[in-house]
């Protein structure tokens, strides 16, 4: 694994981004894997190891999260920013086409830069996220992001994290304890936090109603992959089978026993992702 760095342009200047890189950087094969909303670009470091023997991988730390520049006008923070951030990712790696990972956020962020016309988005592969997500998913969230508790130890965050991160799934000791350690900040008083700027809840601060990004999905079409925790209450049952309906018509792959969502660390959900990505 490389770390890089990015400058990237925002409304009010440039702002660093970091960004986490694997396989063989002349290799024209390039994954581009993003995160999710509180989280950060080493959550992918198992299924990136696994990529890249025959794809050169980039994992970035989206504004505000993991060791990318924390904004200094918090209202930027949003999904212009973000798609603007990770167009000049794409543009930096030199790849005419790209495929893309993305777990909630992030699959966000693909679906709607997969949406624009002239995009180059070769395989378009959504964790847990799609163009429908119900209000009480989104208060669920909101009830912990942004909060930015503080503890006393590591081992206290893990815990916590344990909590508000259980629906990832059946994950071991050593997968959480590498999950908590790339999650942490700490302070100069010796407590530990969790890594990203907590003005990104802001956006949960006021009424919040279902997401509807209908028109987006149907100006998909490229070849196009659905993960699901069977569990999610986020990418409903029912929104993952109209995604195979309309729009790109999506495979749908659901896992047991996860919720919002797979962590994409288990032997058979990084199979799933590579079996996709290597189709032509």
């Amino acid at each position: 694994m490389r770390a890089h760095e990015l400058r990237c342009l925002g409304p009010r200047g440039f702002h660093r981004t970091a960004y986490y890189e694997w396989g063989d950087a002349a290799n024209p094969r390039v994954v581009v894997c993003v995160h999710g909303l509180t989280r950060n670009g080493r959550d992918f470091d198992d299924l990136a190891q696994a990529l890249a023997p025959r794809f050169r991988v980039l994992c970035p730390d989206v504004a505000g999260r993991g060791s990318s520049e924390w904004l200094s006008h918090k209202p930027d923070y949003g999904y212009p920013l973000y798609l603007s951030d990770m167009a000049a990712l794409i543009a930096r790696t030199g790849a005419e086409r790209v495929d893309w990972v993305g777990t909630s956020m992030g699959g966000l962020i693909g679906m709607m830069l997969t949406g624009l016309p002239g995009n180059p988005i070769r395989r378009l592969l959504l964790n847990d996220v799609g163009p429908f997500i119900p209000k009480a998913a989104l208060e669920r969230l909101a009830a912990y992001v942004g909060k930015a508790p503080r503890f006393a130890t590591l081992d206290a965050l893990g815990l916590y994290l344990r909590t508000v991160m259980a629906p990832f799934g059946r994950l071991t000791d050593q997968q959480w304890r590498h999950l908590t350690e790339h999650s942490s900040r700490r302070y100069d008083d010796g407590t530990f936090g969790v890594c990203y700027d907590p003005a990104i809840g802001d956006a949960f601060a006021g009424e919040l109603r279902d997401v509807v990004l209908w028109p987006v999905w149907d100006a998909i079409s490229c070849p196009t992959l659905v993960l699901r925790g069977k569990e999610s209450d986020l990418l409903l049952r029912a929104t993952a089978e109209e995604m195979t309906r309309r729009g790109p018509k999506a495979r749908l792959v659901e896992f047991d026993h996860v919720g919002h969502a797979p962590a994409l660390m288990a032997e058979d959900q990084i199979a799933v992702v590579r079996e996709f990505l290597e189709g032509p």
